[in-house]
C-alpha cells in the first residue's frame, strides 16, 4: 500500500515518475519498483520522494493510513 501512496500523491502533485525521480535524487526504476511494491523504501528515500514531489512526508503517510483504512473496511 506504500506503493500505492505513492503514486496517488505524485499523480496529485500532476508530476511523472521521471520528474521525481530527478527531483529526489532516485533511478526512475527505484521510483516504479516502489510504486508496484517490489521495493520497501527507507524513511530517507520516502523523505526525499515527498520533498521531490514538493509536500510533507507526511502527506505520504496520510495517504498510506487512509488507504490501510479502506482495506480494513473491506475485508470487514
Amino acid at each position: 500500500m506504500l506503493g500505492v501512496a505513492v503514486r496517488e500523491v505524485r499523480k496529485t502533485q500532476g508530476l511523472t515518475q521521471k520528474q521525481v525521480a530527478d527531483r529526489a535524487g532516485v533511478h526512475v526504476t527505484y521510483l516504479s519498483d516502489i510504486e508496484r511494491g517490489a521495493r520497501n523504501p527507507s524513511w530517507k528515500a520516502i523523505a526525499a520522494l515527498a520533498s521531490g514531489m514538493g509536500v510533507p512526508t507526511a502527506d505520504i503517510a496520510r495517504r498510506y493510513d487512509a488507504l490501510g483504512k479502506r482495506h480494513e473496511r473491506a475485508d470487514a
